[in-house]
């Protein structure tokens, strides 16, 4: 079996980093969050799930909330559906801790973003995260995101790294396909984009799928893609690429987890508000944004279904 087979095998290919629904009060929504869960990977979607990342408001929950949302997640997909925790933080202590808890939550593996905000070195980095892996029998994606962190990850640490036994995946939000294409040719990592724009040209460099956050309307579209390239056809394979675009931009117009949470509630999918710092849209913003969704088939009536 191939290192990129294990890698599907352990986190799928079509994956979406989720939001979680609050209630109108602002508490963690578990029913919404169930409810969301088992839509997104209806058949012919998700792979898997993303609970407590970026878009998940993961800074603004607390650690009992994480570990409730994965047992609520976990028992409201289909069997065979990877449910990925995010856990990483800039504290490595934290971070094992918040790992053992996914592990006792029942989650798959491990989504592990690079340290922010400290700055630490490239050895630092790697004692890091391997750390976390050290600390359950969890497989591990790491998280190369320097707009967020300041701090990319080298090609030499991520060699290094694929050395570990449970680091066998990494989310690339670098947009360096060059450094993307060393690691891979050198390792035997298994890369996903983490930027949906990226998707497709990632794909023909080597990677096998996608952390998505456009996959909480077009999952399939993203799937038709990834098979499309997979399977010799690159004519569609673009042809979805170019389609899927103006999705990106309208999703990503503001902070991913606002437009998600305004598109799902215009289809009313679970969502709720958002928690501060995060704020709403204004009315002039979400109209705008919801009209660039709609017009590129995103808020259909196949997504209501």
């Amino acid at each position: 079996m191939t290192a990129c087979t294990t890698a599907t095998r352990q986190f799928g290919r079509v994956i979406t980093a989720m939001v979680t629904p609050f209630t109108p009060e602002g508490g963690v929504d578990l029913d919404g969050a169930a409810r969301l869960a088992a839509w997104l990977t209806r058949p012919g979607h998700n792979d898997g799930l993303v609970v407590n990342g970026t878009t998940g408001e993961s800074a603004t929950t607390t650690d009992q909330e994480k570990s409730d949302l994965l047992r609520a997640v976990g028992a409201a997909v289909p069997t065979g559906v990877r449910v990925i925790a995010g856990v990483g933080t800039n504290d490595t202590a934290h971070s094992v801790a918040l790992a053992r808890a996914a592990a006792a939550a029942g989650a798959h593996g491990l989504l592990v973003v690079t340290p922010y905000y400290s700055k630490p070195s490239q050895d630092g980095i790697a004692a890091h995260f391997r750390a976390i892996a050290d600390a359950t029998p969890l497989p591990v994606m790491l998280y190369d995101i320097p707009g967020r962190t300041s701090v990319a990850l080298e090609p030499g640490t991520l060699v290094r790294l694929a050395a570990h036994d449970r680091i066998t995946a990494i989310k690339d939000a670098k947009s360096d396909l060059e450094a993307s294409s060393w690691v891979m040719r050198e390792s035997d990592l298994a890369y996903y984009s983490g930027e949906d724009a990226m998707n497709l040209p990632l794909a023909t460099v080597g990677a096998v799928g996608a952390v998505s956050v456009i996959g909480h309307f077009a999952a399939d579209r993203l799937r038709r893609m990834l098979d499309a390239h997979r399977d010799g056809d690159p004519a569609t394979a673009l042809a979805e690429h170019r389609a899927l675009l103006p999705v990106a931009r309208a999703v990503f117009r503001a902070q991913a987890a606002v437009t998600v949470k305004a598109a799902l509630g215009s289809l009313g999918r679970p969502s709720g508000p958002v928690r501060p710092p995060l704020i709403e849209l204004i009315p002039s913003e979400r109209d705008g944004i919801l009209a660039e969704l709609a017009a590129t088939g995103a808020l259909t009536d196949g997504a209501r279904a």
